[in-house]
């Protein structure tokens, strides 16, 4: 026969031991694995969480809004320190572009709720940086269905390339946000980090779903005193079919010695309502939010607590990836980026003003200070306020001044005073 033939053919195989054989039967064996894998994947059944399926959970939704709310409304800073001294660079064109228009289809808005998005439920977020020279023109997000990775396998000089649509691209070239990343090109989403509570809250969603579907009626099995015959049987499925399909026919007639018998309630069906808020806090946990936003009943010091771990976490990973992506070279170490917090941690009027009122009577702040923080045109009033019984000490030159008397005392090397009106 043909078979035997082909088997008596073959080639001898390797010597054992010989590197060739241990080559093809590693190569034979991670082939099979993979196989194996796949087929048994086939047969049970991926119950993997995507990216999509997260997005249908209403927590992770309020807490995404949430975020990306907060980053989209801050306002990105340049800032520039020599010799101790800190100033902001005002009218730089990325700062146009990260901040207002984006030259692109999307607004800055949409813009920073996609990097969000990415950042905490896909493989981080790719922003292609369209430059003429050293000058950024324009910039330009990119879903992460289009973007593959091409990594160096060198785990100390790491290296990698972005490919988008076939094109190849060197890291430079785009702005790179990521979570928790360890070789800097991938990102650690909360779906592949934290997939069982994310996967229990929707699987709860689908269980009301069924419910609903089935209009309420509980699951159960029936009992025959006798043998049905195979007519009996699809009539009666076809009943119960109708009953659970939630329509008009929800009317179940059952003949001499066929009893129905509702199945228990399972725990979780008991307390499904106690469930789902509990997931919701779990849920709240991975992205920073104190569990009182979910009771409805969020006190100021757990709004304190959402912006220090569940916003600045975020700032601070994207204030690091504009520093290293869209500085030059030249400015890295001198200049930096930064969001403008103070709207974040904006207070009531009255707690502001109080604040305002501290600032001003201990002379760290002025007027026109306090009247730019509140968006307020500068009366250019250049003057500080001190009190009459104030006493004014020069720690450099050694002199006091009494303003109530008018007078300045200045000490010299022995200890002795001098006084000047």
């Amino acid at each position: 026969m043909a078979w035997f033939k082909k088997k008596e053919d073959r080639a001898e195989p390797p010597e054992k031991g010989s590197t060739a054989e241990s080559g093809a039967a590693g190569s034979q064996e991670e082939s099979r694995s993979n196989v194996e894998d796949s087929l048994l994947r086939a047969l049970l059944g991926n119950d993997a969480l995507s990216r999509e399926d997260a997005l249908q959970i209403s927590a992770v939704q309020f807490c995404l809004g949430i975020v990306s709310g907060a980053v989209s409304g801050l306002p990105i800073r340049l800032y520039e320190e020599k010799e101790g001294k800190v100033s902001e660079i005002t009218g730089d064109d990325r700062l146009a572009l990260l901040n207002k228009d984006t030259k692109d289809t999307m607004t800055s808005t949409d813009f920073w709720g996609a990097v969000v998005e990415d950042i905490y439920l896909g493989k981080g977020a790719f922003v292609y940086l369209n430059r003429s020279g050293n000058r950024l023109e324009s910039i330009h997000y990119v879903e992460n269905q289009y973007v593959s990775l091409i990594r160096s396998p060198d785990p100390i000089f790491k290296d990698y390339d972005i490919q988008v649509y076939g094109k190849s691209y060197a890291p430079f070239e785009f702005l790179k946000i990521f979570r928790r990343t360890k070789n800097g090109c991938e990102n650690e989403s909360i779906v592949k980090t934290n997939p069982v509570i994310l996967q229990v809250a929707r699987n709860t969603l689908l269980y009301e779903r069924r419910l609903t579907q089935r209009g309420g009626n509980k699951k159960g099995f029936l009992e025959s005193e006798r043998k049905l015959s195979n007519d009996a049987m699809d009539a009666l499925k076809g009943a119960f079919r109708n009953l659970y399909s939630n329509n008009e026919e929800n009317v179940v007639v059952l003949n001499n010695g066929v009893k129905f018998r509702e199945s228990s309630n399972t725990s979780v069906e008991m307390q499904l309502n106690e469930n789902k808020r509990t997931n919701a806090k779990e849920i709240g946990l991975l992205f920073g939010f104190p569990t009182a936003f979910f009771d409805g009943n969020p006190t100021d010091k757990d709004c304190e607590n959402l912006i220090k771990y569940g916003i600045v976490p975020v700032l601070t990973i994207i204030e690091a990836a504009l520093d290293r992506d869209l500085l030059l070279e030249s400015e890295k170490g001198m200049r930096y980026f930064a969001f403008d917090t103070k709207e974040l941690t904006r207070a009531s009027l009255r707690e502001r003003y109080e604040a305002y009122r501290i600032g001003l009577d201990k002379n760290f702040l002025q007027t026109d200070e306090v009247r730019e923080m509140e968006d307020m045109e500068p009366l250019g009033f250049k003057w500080i306020t001190l009190g009459l019984n104030q006493v004014l000490y020069n720690p450099e030159t050694k002199e006091i001044y009494t303003p109530n008397t008018n007078k300045l005392v200045r000490k010299n090397m022995e200890g002795s005073e001098t006084d000047e009106d």
